[in-house]
């Protein structure tokens, strides 16, 4: 059989005259991409991040997707009006969608269409810019980045500052690629270091220019522009925290005005590192061990001299023997399984070599009766080489799941500042993000598409998608 033509492409997405959905504000939109399966469903591939008060977003957040050249791959990219924490869009509203295929954005140099509503008709004036890229470069650029005496741009209080990264397209355009978290109430900021591409941040040319501009955060949307600056990689990789490398921060409208004027504040970069990201397939295929635990902190075949199971059908079968002979009841402890696994990867961290890692498996109808106890021992369990996938069955309330998995920041560990001794995790911040959770419905359609081969595919494609996020995320510790 001939080798497929595959290649991964980054999609660069931005909007255009979205609805109002806001009444005091405007539409805080986001961006998600489905892709449709052979098996006739859409199944959701990413999300972008949520952009506040804009009715003109660019999206900083790229999506990552192999193009295979022989097939037709449908995608469809839905923008929605987030107002509240939960993950699910069901509950947002609505600001448009378009379907196309990835060849057509791969053929196109920005693919720019009118955005529909689910009737077929036009979303107002909306409209969605897509582009593409192909990815030949896998390094990746670590930065640390910092600022002093920065321009105050409110009245009452003082700036609230933000970086954006831009690269330069052959046609001479600037691309937004990267921005940064914003810094509340603040002169002399410093941001949380960040990773981008090198592909992302200048086409893998250390020579080419990158430009840096620095915002003033306002609620409504109105960003105030503080200055501008551009560099090179060139000059950035000899960046060092005893050796900073330092750039002006520059107002052109505010030098053309002042002839005394000097910059609007100086930014630094204190770290600067470019290094190759293995991928999950590099891992395995460099012999890297991965090991399984699936819910229980007991045997499962009950034979605690050996609780191995061989492979999936092994796991199912001690299910079928198991289950007969044991009666469930509450309650529902997480923390005790998540503690279990934690001493095996403790003892393997202890290794030389990185030849093991430990993935466990909870599948749950959304109960968790030990919440605080289940915070402490995922934040104690951050810096191990384990991960955790959680599978939520059912219509239930998931929102201990989703706060547990943490995507809207760090997760700490209840009673800050506690001093007991029997509590270490307590007060800790997660060093990375080791949970990950996916839902499946269970309706009795649900039920009954969940025994097709397809079905069983998303699930599998779901699971595995989590897999190696969360283990790429320890190894980029």
């Amino acid at each position: 059989m001939a080798a497929q033509c595959v290649t991964k492409v980054e999609l660069t997405v931005s909007c255009n005259n979205l609805l109002d959905r806001d009444i005091s504000s405007k539409s805080d939109p986001l961006c998600v991409l489905l892709q449709y399966t052979s098996g006739q469903q859409w199944y959701e591939v990413d999300r972008t991040e949520r952009i506040k008060n804009s009715l003109n977003p660019k999206f900083s957040k790229k999506f990552r997707i192999d193009y295979y050249f022989e097939l037709v791959q449908k995608l469809k990219f839905g923008v929605f009006d987030i107002d509240n924490a939960t993950v699910q869009l069901n509950d947002d509203d609505f600001l448009g969608e378009f379907e196309c295929t990835l060849g057509q954005i791969v053929s196109s140099k920005t693919l720019t269409r009118p955005l529909l509503l689910r009737n077929g008709k036009p979303a107002g004036k909306g409209v969605i810019m897509i582009s593409a890229e192909e990815i030949k470069d896998n390094r990746v650029v670590l930065l640390e980045a910092e600022a002093r005496k920065l321009d105050n741009k409110d009245l009452f209080g003082k700036s609230d500052p933000y970086l954006e990264f831009h690269k330069q397209t052959s046609e001479g355009k600037w691309v937004m690629v990267h921005r940064t978290e914003v810094i509340k109430n603040n002169l002399n900021p410093v941001w949380r270091p960040f990773k981008i591409s090198l592909n992302s941040l200048c086409y893998g040319d250390m020579d080419k220019a990158i430009k840096v501009e620095c915002y003033d955060y306002d609620n409504d949307g109105s960003h105030d522009l503080i200055g501008t600056f551009q560099a090179t990689m060139s000059k950035l990789k000899d960046a060092s925290r005893h050796s900073p490398m330092e750039f002006e921060c520059i107002n052109e409208k505010k030098r053309q005005k002042k002839k005394s004027y000097k910059n609007s504040g100086i930014v630094s970069f204190k770290h600067c590192e470019v290094i190759t990201e293995c991928t999950f397939l590099d891992y395995v295929m460099g012999g890297c061990q991965l090991n399984f635990t699936v819910s229980h902190e007991f045997p499962l075949n009950f034979n605690p001299s050996n609780p191995f199971c061989n492979g999936v059908q092994g796991i199912v079968d001690a299910y079928r023997v198991c289950l007969p002979q044991i009666r469930l009841y509450g309650p529902t402890n997480f923390s005790p399984i998540i503690n279990h696994v934690a001493r095996f990867a403790a003892a393997a961290s202890q290794q030389r070599t990185a030849s093991q890692y430990f993935i466990l498996l909870i599948i749950t109808d959304g109960v968790i009766t030990d919440l605080d106890e289940t915070r402490s021992a995922i934040v104690n369990a951050s810096k191990l080489p384990m991960s955790i996938i959680i599978v939520g069955v059912g219509g239930a309330d998931f929102s201990a799941m989703e706060f547990l998995d943490s995507d809207s920041g760090a997760l700490r560990s209840r009673f800050q500042g506690s001093s007991c001794s029997k509590c270490p995790g307590r007060g800790s911040t997660a060093s990375c993000e080791l949970l990950q959770h996916v839902q499946v419905a269970a309706t009795k359609q649900a039920i009954s598409q969940a025994r097709t081969a397809e079905a069983s595919m998303n699930r599998s494609r779901k699971f595995l998608c989590c897999l190696s996020v969360v283990f790429l995320d320890y190894d980029a510790q």
